[in-house]
């Protein structure tokens, strides 16, 4: 073999990397359970830890793509936990694995930080495939909690706007942009967009990390409040 099929080879093997999680769970058996299962779809599980503080530190060595956490942790509160992360560790999205299906639980974790909320009754294909999406930057939630976040950022998008001394200048998005925040808005998956616009699942996605990027916001559920407030689901 070339030295330059061995690169070639190499960086084919460095794209196809398996994507790296933590889990944080108080409950010994269940941590370990769901890090079994993880590492059996082809994740690479990089750490676990059962407490808030541990979590952190523990995140912070390792730096993984998605973190499956628990929100009721000795320590430091779940919410806590995905606070001090998100603001710290660049990239990293949070999936909240509870019990709670609570309204108020799942609105401070979102508004915390978190990319998706999965309920622990969830089955293991369901927990595989919310991790996938939740590393793609989607917005992933148990079915009944989705149609809650948007309403309360339907409400936060009622109250009154900042006044136009304050508001900063919009970003100019494209019109292909434009086309797909709208999709966002309405709730569509990415897969769902690519079928609805007759382009790539990897050109929706390029667009959303482009428009991220022009807004500054950090995650799609960030996107879709964005959109709302601009009435582009209405449209």
């Amino acid at each position: 073999m070339s030295e330059r099929d061995m690169t070639t080879t190499a960086d084919a093997a460095d794209t196809h990397s398996p994507l790296r999680v933590m889990v944080v769970d108080d409950h010994p058996m269940w941590r370990d359970a769901v890090a079994r299962d993880l590492d059996a779809a082809g994740f690479e599980v990089v750490a676990t830890a059962g407490d808030g503080p541990q979590a952190v530190r523990r995140a912070r060595a390792v730096s993984p793509a998605v973190l499956v956490l628990d929100l009721n942790l000795p320590g430091m509160p779940g919410v806590q936990v995905c606070k001090e992360l998100v603001g710290s560790l660049q990239g990293l999205r949070v999936l909240v694995l509870s019990a709670s299906g609570e309204h108020a639980d799942v609105l401070e974790a979102v508004k915390s930080g978190a990319t998706g909320y999965l309920l622990k009754s969830a089955s293991t294909e369901e927990l595989t495939d919310a991790v996938r999406r939740t590393a793609a930057g989607e917005a992933v939630f148990t079915p009944g909690l989705a149609g809650l976040v948007l309403g309360e950022y339907r409400r936060l998008a009622s109250e009154p706007a900042p006044t136009a001394s304050d508001k900063p200048k919009a970003p100019q998005l494209t019109d292909r942009e434009t086309e797909v925040l709208r999709l966002v808005a309405k709730g569509l998956s990415y897969k769902q967009i690519a079928e609805r616009l007759v382009i790539s699942h990897r050109t929706v996605q390029n667009h959303v990390q482009n428009t991220l990027g022009k807004l500054q916001l950090h995650n799609r559920v960030e996107l879709v409040r964005y959109a709302i407030e601009r009435g582009l689901d209405d449209v």
